[in-house]
């Protein structure tokens, strides 16, 4: 059982993220807790940064040569490298280079296993916090490592684009099995939601059905025995590692880190003649054009957080404030989408903006395999009385699925992680 509110907002302060102007309240026994203003917040400002108590990287995000520091997700490429690579072309030359923040002379990397950091800093923090437990030295690249074979088998099952990563949950053991106050990091982590179903509402997280219960009980028996200890023997029996699971794909933070994406925002932010404004910009667009056909849209290093406070934010199809990395590391600023007023509940998307454009329904479907609930925000009661219909792409898509086996359709379930 999770404990009281006032001590995990305590727990959030000893962390260094909460702000004066919001506060945690219990709402109900469905909605649980949630994130309110507790001054008014005008649109566009930041209502609080927050650092992820653990993160990671995505395994086949670090596969495709998207290289992020290992501690923070910082993007490794410098700006220039990281366009050559998304545009395909190796002699491309980036003007005004001195805007890219990357300082490759800081980077390191871990003397056992050469995972990379972006400074001393990283690697010192990574090695302090989980680094020890997980780094595998010589083994680094050995196909028979415990934990390279769970990670392989985490790749089999979930395809990119991924939205949760097994290596988030070996890092929260990780934590625990470093830490002198085992007590304390269990703690924090017992104030994210790890319930499996929503029992009030009928509904199972999408991902622990019977059709995945052979694939589960793999990644359940290498996830054991490549990190087992008996201080935490509660998350590794098959409920607990469903209940672990579950955690990380309702809780996990989405993050986002580019070089390129800072350099661009430099570029926009210099004061330059017309002319020279419209070549550059010129220049931007045609990049981004090469890009998109060379490697589509996957453009940043992208990971996964836990975020104490941003784990209180409820969701709505009309949010209030929304999460982003300016810094291009794994620093979150949740920035005000509009003027939020003393007492109002803060409110982000777990929607990206194409899922928000759907119909109600195919909202629902989303939510409910995903996060384990329906919403019921202003725009959703506002469309009752829409039919229980999903938007013409999803209809097609499930007329596609109709003529595919019935392991196929489990395959794709399983891997739209």
């Amino acid at each position: 059982m999770a404990a009281p509110l006032d001590d995990m907002f305590s727990l959030c302060v000893d962390h260094g993220k909460v702000a004066s102007n919001v506060e945690i309240r219990f709402i109900d026994n469905i909605k649980g807790k949630g994130l309110f203003a507790k001054k008014s917040i005008k649109r566009g400002e930041t209502i609080f940064t927050e650092r992820p108590l653990v993160s990671a990287q995505f395994l086949w995000n670090a596969l495709y040569k998207y290289q992020a520091c290992e501690y923070c997700l910082r993007a490794l490429e410098t700006a220039e490298e990281n366009a050559r690579r998304l545009s395909g072309n190796p002699a491309l030359t980036l003007p005004h280079p001195e805007l890219c923040r990357v300082r490759p002379e800081l980077h390191q990397a871990c003397p056992q296993c050469q995972v990379k950091y972006c400074s001393s800093e990283c690697r010192q923090a990574a090695a302090d916090q989980y680094h020890r437990v997980l780094c595998l030295g010589p083994s680094q690249e050995d196909p028979d490592h415990p934990v390279n074979k769970l990670k392989d088998a985490w790749r089999s099952m979930h395809y990119p684009p991924e939205t949760s990563s097994i290596v988030l949950m070996a890092k929260m053991v990780a934590v625990v099995k470093q830490a002198k106050d085992k007590a304390h990091w269990q703690k924090l982590f017992s104030h994210f939601c790890s319930r499996t179903a929503n029992e009030e509402e009928e509904i199972a997280h999408k991902l622990l059905g019977e059709q995945f219960k052979g694939q589960l009980a793999l990644l359940h028996s290498l996830f054991t025995a490549a990190l087992y200890d008996e201080h935490l023997s509660r998350w590794f029996v098959p409920e607990g590692f469903c209940s672990l699971f579950a955690l990380v794909g309702t809780n996990g933070q989405g993050i986002g880190t580019s070089s390129l994406s800072q350099w661009v925002h430099a570029c926009d932010a210099l004061e330059l003649p017309a002319q020279q404004r419209e070549q550059l910009d010129s220049f931007i667009d045609q990049l981004y054009k090469d890009i998109e056909k060379e490697t589509g849209d996957f453009l940043n290093c992208e990971g996964s957080g836990l975020f104490l406070l941003q784990s209180s934010c409820n969701h709505s199809c009309i949010p209030n404030a929304e999460a982003s990395f300016p810094d291009n590391n794994f620093l979150l600023h949740l920035g005000a989408l509009s003027d939020i007023s003393p007492g109002e509940e803060i409110c982000i998307s777990y929607l990206d903006c194409c899922q928000r454009d759907r119909s109600r329904h195919s909202r629902h479907k989303i939510l409910r395999e995903n996060y384990l609930f329906g919403c019921s925000c202003p725009k959703c009661v506002s469309q009752l009385d829409e039919p229980d219909v999903t938007s013409e792409e999803e209809e097609e898509e499930e007329g596609e699925a109709e003529g595919e086996t019935e392991g196929d359709e489990m395959e794709d379930e399983m891997t739209d992680v």
